[in-house]
């Protein structure tokens, strides 16, 4: 029992520390204060 429980609480620590990670790693990109988005062109417009 004393085995299952160690093993338990290593998955637990593994799960949560992998978590957090992910948590700290995403964030938004950041865009320069210059860039401005293109205008969109309608590829569908140029069909025959």
């Amino acid at each position: 029992m004393q085995t299952f429980i160690t093993i338990l609480l290593l998955v637990l620590a593994f799960v949560a520390g992998n978590a957090l990670l992910l948590l700290r790693t995403a964030k938004p990109p950041r865009i320069p204060e210059g860039v401005k988005p293109l205008p969109y062109t309608d590829d569908d417009t140029d069909a025959v």
